[in-house]
């Protein structure tokens, strides 16, 4: 301080020397230290953890038995309305009463409802299990892996990219889940099943979806037993989809079961009190 009351900075006529406050600005008019701004932060990325996929496993597989019985009805229904438009071919329209062809259609569109509600229940619990294996496997082999983990549920909605993403994804949860051997080299597990599946599922949503428009388009009994004999077919690929498909998520859990119980591979602290967090 100075005579005049003021502080050795304030003395100055022209305003404090520069530097004072940093910038040579008055107090209070702007920070007090000047250099680079501040990098940015990155967004926050959870730690994949370990967590059991055989509870999950095990639901999807039974939903996915569900699916089969529900492609069985369809088959059902299929055969029926087949013989009522055979009948209607052969012998003319008027060989049927209305409460026939009623019924046959009737069946036709329950057994559909039936499929409708069987796949998004089995889809729901499957799109959880598959994210569940993808976290897994990150955790397994932390560099092994093409798309990010939300891809594994969000690859499935994408039109047109949903006819390999998934699969992409399933091909790297499969290399990154094979148990070690003794000698400490990853177990040979060819993925025919999983390829015989994937190849299974496309053409169960082709043929699904041209014979349901076909069936919605028919105008007579010629175009009507058209259609019923592609959803017939799509009924018996379903089926072995869906049986591939329980033999694939078997498969699946059980290896990657047996890898965690194996013992941490790549990070030692996500095992605690067992294989599983």
């Amino acid at each position: 301080m100075e005579g005049t009351g003021r502080c050795h900075a304030c003395a100055f006529p022209g305003g404090p020397p520069a530097g004072v406050f940093g910038n040579g600005a008055a107090p209070g008019a702007g920070p007090l230290l000047t250099g680079p701004p501040p990098l940015p932060v990155p967004p926050y990325v959870p730690m994949p953890r370990l967590a059991s996929p055989v509870g999950l496993g095990r639901a999807v597989a039974a939903l996915l038995g569900l699916c089969v019985l529900a492609d069985v009805f369809s088959l059902f229904a299929g055969t029926t309305m087949y013989g009522v438009t055979t009948r209607m071919i052969d012998e003319g329209a008027g060989a049927l009463s209305e409460d026939e062809i009623d019924r046959a259609d009737l069946l036709q569109f329950v057994a559909g409802a039936v499929q409708t509600v069987a796949l998004i229940a089995c889809a729901v619990l499957f799109l959880v299990w598959f994210h569940r294996v993808r976290v897994n496997a990150e955790v397994f082999r932390p560099d092994g892996h093409r798309m990010g983990r939300g891809w594994s549920i969000g690859g499935w909605f994408v039109p047109v990219a949903n006819l390999w993403f998934p699969k992409k994804v399933a091909n790297d949860v499969w290399a990154a889940s094979l148990p070690h051997e003794p000698d400490g080299s990853p177990r040979r597990a060819p993925r025919t099943l999983m390829n015989w599946w994937w190849g299974l599922w496309i053409a169960t949503l082709i043929l699904g979806r041209g014979g349901g428009r076909m069936y919605a388009r028919a105008d007579t009994p010629e175009e009507l037993r058209r259609a019923v004999d592609v959803l017939i077919v799509a009924d018996v690929v379903d089926i072995a989809a869906a049986v591939l498909a329980f033999l694939f998520v078997r498969r699946l859990t059980a290896l990657q079961d047996e890898k965690a119980h194996q013992g941490p591979v790549l990070a030692p602290a996500v095992f605690r009190s067992g294989p599983y967090a």
